[in-house]
């Protein structure tokens, strides 16, 4: 997800980071810190857009992924996965009611969320991202693609944001994106 929508196209003349995550993953909460440290750092010259990547293991990740674009639609698309992302335990627990609950919170119409959500409205980019991150080799979340580079981070955050700054870093510097 973008600073607009979760499939909006790269923009021309920055680096894009993209993030496949998945909103049960409390490796995707842990991971925001790094994303917080990369938006003060590089502001607007980074784009980092979200990627759905929901795991079979988490059985309301893809039903989340799907809230997350229509939050996207409304306006709150990473507030919305913030938040989300802030409840993974209770999300496992409890389900469509937490999604609806964060919405809400939001001021989003968490009806409309609840009517996309039956209606499948948002299928299609959830599963036109899982499998990319599939054919790109992406089997854990979060893992981070810049630059043509992939980082698991799935297993450990451990120097992956130094990483991702060094690309950036890179990518900038020659003036283009990867």
């Amino acid at each position: 997800m973008s600073d607009a929508t979760p499939s909006s196209p790269a923009s021309p003349g920055r680096p894009v980071l993209d993030v496949w995550c998945e909103l049960q993953c409390p490796d995707c909460h842990r991971a925001l810190d790094d994303l917080h440290a990369l938006r003060a750092r590089y502001g607007d010259r980074l784009e980092i857009r979200l990627r759905h990547f929901p795991l079979e293991k988490h059985r309301h990740a893809y039903e989340a992924a799907q809230a997350a674009e229509e939050a996207a639609g409304q306006g709150q698309g990473w507030s919305y996965v913030e938040a989300v992302l802030a409840r993974t335990e209770e999300l496992g627990a409890k389900g469509r009611p937490v999604l609806l609950e964060a919405a809400g919170a939001l001021g989003l119409d968490a009806e409309e969320l609840d009517t996309a959500l039956v209606d499948g409205r948002h299928l299609l980019i959830v599963d036109a991202d899982q499998a990319e991150g599939k054919a790109i080799g992406v089997t854990g979340t979060p893992t981070y693609v810049i630059g043509g580079e992939r980082l698991d981070g799935g297993k450990s955050q451990e120097g992956l944001r130094e990483r991702i700054e060094e690309i950036a870093d890179r990518l900038l510097a020659e003036g283009g994106q990867g």
